[in-house]
């Protein structure tokens, strides 16, 4: 029999990280993989990052994992989202090659110390007395451990439709089987059904760009890990494009709707709410006149582009008219139809913050077998749970991250405390800290846990300790210089950032940067300085955004307060009194770890709350 400290099963982001996590802390871990050379996969759109999503994988970062690394590495395109607008919306996200992706992701994990990939499929996972003992395969392997981390993605019970077409399979039609998720089931977790899809790809040589619009990279040095010193040259990225449904198209989907997998009954899970298929949109937003398409290259290896927005599970033949009505598309040839695939998830709620199971002990699961969407979301929470995975065998707290924290913090909160019903994607309107989870104050905000985990070299870390007292004297130099406006070069830069009638006096170079358009960078060579131009920015939006950021730190301290006030998962709330009916329900159920968590749980009324709070000083 083999024996393993972690047996993490599936290939994907979530796994990936996970394994990763694991062995570089020193346990002896098997990734367990249909294929090896699916590992790393992106079976949807070959991107990273985007709103909400690209801030995790900045704290994926600060934290020492590696899909921001690869990511860097592999991509064909950086852009920033948002940047006209606030630091707490703005976003990094890059174009992907696919397939460069994938093979990095491969080399990593094939030749990671402590790391054992194996080609199986797991068909059981096997208790004894309430925890997990091992896993059984399909040829009747049996491998056993101490920690189980279950990242199967949309694999469990996965099947692929085409409208009426049904057929059992993973993405792309690879290996399924329900007996996993049936022997979970045995176990007493509940188990839900969801469905997500992907688009057609098209034959980039047959499409004529000329129709569309161009929707280039940003020209500046963009990067998702703080370790990372080269990107793709700006002139060298591979440029995306962007075109629009039509009249035509909609007239087709429309008159074919009965023959899509969505709406002729064949679908019996819950679709994605923020990325629906494009029947979907035509259906519930009947009002647009046309609806937005990104196409993106998937690979320099591949001559194919990725219709993002463009889902469906319509027939081929239906699939081959709509494609062609949209401008560019008239002449494309259809590479790979798209299709739908669903799948089973377990219900959330029964996790604890730590990402381990509340009925099974050592049973951790992270990526979308908890009802997410998205690589970015899988790979963040894979990733604390290798890292609590490990602190659980050694002896030591979880890390469980506050709303005010991270939004790995805010994804894993919202999964234990409401669950969903529907695949979730992370979103920068469910952070009501948004503008303390910024993109340039990721490392700042957890590299001192990415440090107590044992994920941060020393290395990375000083680097970190450098670039943070550079920033502490850039801006302790700013309030430390006063900016006459007689000079001609102060004067000249003030008019044209709009400061036309000044009295001549001396301002403080720090009162002047939390004027509107005024930048650190462009202020100090008025005077012949120069500064670092990402210490610059970051100075920027400290200073700019000082008093906002306070106001926030002292919203989240309240919070903090509920979350020290610990409840437990043994907790029992028969025994208290004036509890509301539906209150003590939703509490029984949900288990809330801490006072905070049940605060935020529907259902929970503030008078509960009041009882709960007497009812822990009396128990104290």
């Amino acid at each position: 029999m083999n024996r393993f400290d972690i047996i993490v099963i599936g290939g994907g982001h979530a796994g990936i990280e996970a394994a990763l996590a694991s062995a570089r802390l020193g346990k002896k871990t098997c990734l367990l993989t249909l294929s090896i050379e699916n590992i790393g996969k992106m079976p949807c759109n070959p991107s990273v990052g985007g709103p909400a999503k690209g801030i995790v994988v900045r704290e994926i970062d600060a934290l020492g994992g590696q899909m921001p690394i690869t990511a860097d590495r592999t991509a064909l395109q950086f852009k920033m989202l948002n940047s006209a607008k606030g630091p707490g919306v703005r976003a990094l996200r890059v174009q992907s090659d696919k397939i460069a992706y994938m093979k990095m992701m491969q080399d990593v994990c094939l030749h990671q110390e402590n790391l054992t990939v194996v080609e199986g499929m797991a068909v059981r996972m096997d208790t004894e007395h309430g925890k997990v003992k091992s896993v059984t395969l399909s040829d009747g392997t049996v491998i056993s451990s101490e920690i189980i981390i279950l990242t199967t993605g949309t694999y469990m019970a996965g099947v692929n439709m085409i409208s009426d077409e049904v057929k059992e399979g993973g993405p792309d039609l690879e290996k399924t089987t329900a007996d996993l998720s049936a022997s979970l089931r045995e176990a007493g977790l509940r188990t839900f059904r969801l469905k997500t899809g992907t688009p057609p790809r098209v034959l980039t040589r047959s499409i004529d760009f000329s129709k569309t619009r161009l929707e280039p990279g940003t020209d500046a040095f963009l990067r998702f890990s703080e370790t990372t010193e080269k990107i793709r040259p700006f002139s060298e990225q591979v440029p995306c494009y962007m075109t629009y449904t039509t009249p035509e198209t909609h007239e087709i989907i429309m008159n074919n709707l009965h023959r899509s997998s969505m709406y002729s009954g064949v679908v019996k899970g819950v679709g994605p709410r923020y990325c629906p298929s494009i029947e979907d949109k035509l259906v519930r937003f009947s009002d647009k006149p046309r609806h937005l398409l990104f196409l993106e290259p998937e690979s320099l290896s591949m001559d194919t582009t990725y219709v993002q927005g463009f889902s469906t599970s319509l027939p081929r033949d239906v699939q081959e008219a709509m494609t062609h009505t949209l401008p560019g598309f008239e002449h494309c040839v259809i590479k790979k139809y798209a299709y739908a695939i669903e799948y089973d998830a377990i219900d959330p709620i029964q996790m604890k913050p730590s990402l381990e199971n509340k009925l099974i002990e050592n049973l951790f699961t992270a990526g979308q077998v908890n009802g997410t969407s998205g690589y970015e979301e899988a790979a963040g929470q894979g990733l604390m749970a290798g890292i609590n995975a490990c602190r659980k065998l050694d002896g030591k707290e979880p890390f469980v991250f506050g709303r005010d924290e991270a939004y790995i913090g805010v994804l894993i909160d919202d999964l234990t405390t409401k669950g969903t019903k529907e695949p979730y994607r992370l979103l920068t309107s469910r952070a009501e800290f948004r503008l303390l989870l910024r993109h340039d104050n990721a490392e700042q905000r957890l590299i001192e846990k990415g440090r107590e985990a044992g994920l941060i070299s020393d290395a990375r870390y000083e680097a970190y300790q450098k670039k943070a007292a550079d920033l502490e004297r850039l801006e302790s130099h700013l309030k430390e210089t006063v900016f006459s406006l007689d000079d001609p070069a102060v004067h000249a830069y003030l008019s044209e950032a709009g400061y036309e009638s000044e009295e001549h006096r001396g301002v403080n170079g720090a009162e002047l940067v939390k004027r509107p358009g005024v930048l650190t960078g462009r202020l100090l060579e008025c005077i012949g300085e120069e500064a670092d131009p990402m210490l610059a920015e970051k100075c920027d939006i400290d200073l700019k955004y000082e008093g906002y950021i306070n106001k926030a730190r002292r919203e989240a301290a309240k919070l903090q307060a509920m979350e020290m006030i610990r409840l437990g998962t043994d907790f029992d709330y028969d025994a208290v009194d004036n509890l509301s009916l539906e209150g003590r329900a939703k509490l029984k159920e949900y288990k809330p770890a801490t006072m905070g968590q049940a605060s935020r749980i529907s259902g929970v009324n503030p008078a509960d709350l009041a009882v709960l709070a007497i009812a822990m000083k009396q128990k104290q």
